[in-house]
């Protein structure tokens, strides 16, 4: 059972983003659609600010765990937003759909290496995985830009056809 007085903490807050996490029986999903909502709303956030929110999150993540007594409990949603603003740095605003959704593929499905950065303890390992979730997912992405949008699909079949 979710104790609201852990929820009401400044720690409870900002690891469940208000509360937001208890909203729904996918909290994930809820949370890193609000991320990349809020990434759409303010144009993008700065690399210092989701460091700063990053640093925040795995601290508040880290207290809510202990207070609640429950291993990276599901209300926990501020690495989904890190996650999801990880997956569209550097982007164009317009890749935060493909941003959303393929950061929930692989949020979900925790491909190698995610399973090993969800392992760590408290809220570096609550964060890490989702963290490292949007490296991931930001590469894909600037590799199907370069292949789709930057000429890189006509040099490959140029190279295979010499």
């Amino acid at each position: 059972m979710i104790l609201l007085k852990e929820m009401k903490t400044w720690f409870g807050m900002v690891a469940t983003v208000g509360t937001l996490g208890r909203f729904s029986n996918m909290p994930g999903t809820l949370g890193s659609a609000a991320g990349t909502a809020l990434w759409l709303a303010v144009g993008g956030v700065p690399v210092w600010g989701i460091a700063l929110a990053a640093v925040v999150g795995c601290i508040a993540a880290d207290k809510y765990e202990k207070a609640v007594e429950r291993t990276d409990p599901g209300e926990v949603v501020i690495d989904e937003v890190i996650g999801v603003w990880i997956s569209c740095y550097g982007l164009g605003l317009s890749y935060a759909m493909p941003a959303l959704v393929l950061f929930r593929l692989v949020d979900i499905t925790k491909p190698f290496p995610i399973k090993y950065f969800e392992k760590l303890p408290g809220g570096i390992g609550i964060m890490a995985d989702d963290m490292v979730g949007g490296v991931i997912v930001n590469v894909l992405l600037r590799f199907i830009e370069w292949l789709i949008f930057a000429g890189g699909l006509a040099r490959i079949l140029e190279m295979v056809g010499r």
